[in-house]
């Protein structure tokens, strides 16, 4: 009779989750209030429960709600990270998915196993984060920028209406420097992604016009 045990991974996700605060790409931190790694900040995560969710993705969703109280509009895998070693518990994979929100979408209200949260510069969060999340983290934000520079339009970043300056400042913050406006305002022109509002705010010289996003834009499927 055999009697080895067979034993089965742990699989869970987590969410680099992004916003733009004060000009700088923000990456929320939750701080654990449990072992293993408890009063360490993490990426917000949890495991994989099959009779609740219909796929990782979802799991995504599930957790950072549970934890967080956001709702998030988008989300994207970014990679897959597993082995013995990067959890205490035992042999794990996790996979990564990074989201974007704009700030005043976000009511980050603390739930469970969470002490705190922070929006912490995504590039220099502050903290020696637990597991590998660091090493994830600066996937995720690679991930972003590399999409924005193949000229995605970050627009879950922005609010509903905005104005071509605030969505050309998004754009320079993920990829961190200055972007052309001249070229910058050539590209948007023939982009379909933007419906023009016939609504004005107060700009410095003149009013600006503001924008909203096409019914049909995904960032999922830009270049």
């Amino acid at each position: 009779m055999n009697t080895t045990k067979e034993l089965f991974p742990l699989v869970g996700v987590d969410v680099a989750l992004f916003s733009v605060v004060d000009e700088r790409l923000k990456v929320l931190l939750v701080k654990r209030a449990r072992e293993p790694d408890a009063k360490r900040w993490a990426l917000p995560g949890g495991m994989l429960k099959p009779n609740l969710d219909a796929s990782l993705a979802g799991t995504a969703r599930r957790v950072l709600a549970d934890k967080v109280a956001v709702e998030l509009p988008h989300i994207e895998e970014v990679g897959t990270y597993s082995g013995p070693d990067r959890d205490p518990r035992g042999w794990s994979v996790t996979v990564l998915f990074y989201a974007l929100l704009p700030l005043d979408k976000i009511n980050a209200v603390v739930r469970n196993k969470v002490e705190a949260v922070e929006w912490a510069d995504a590039t220099s969060p502050g903290h020696r984060l637990a597991f590998d999340h660091a090493e994830q983290l600066a996937a995720a934000v690679k991930k972003l920028r590399a999409k924005v520079a193949a000229d995605a339009l970050p627009l879950h970043l922005l609010p509903e209406k905005f104005t071509l300056t605030q969505l050309q400042n998004v754009v320079s913050v993920i990829l961190g420097h200055p972007v052309d406006k001249s070229s910058f305002r050539r590209r948007l022109k023939s982009s379909s992604d933007l419906v023009e509002l016939d609504e004005f705010v107060r700009g410095a010289q003149r009013p600006a016009q503001l924008f909203t996003a096409s019914p049909r834009f995904s960032f999922t499927s830009s270049p």
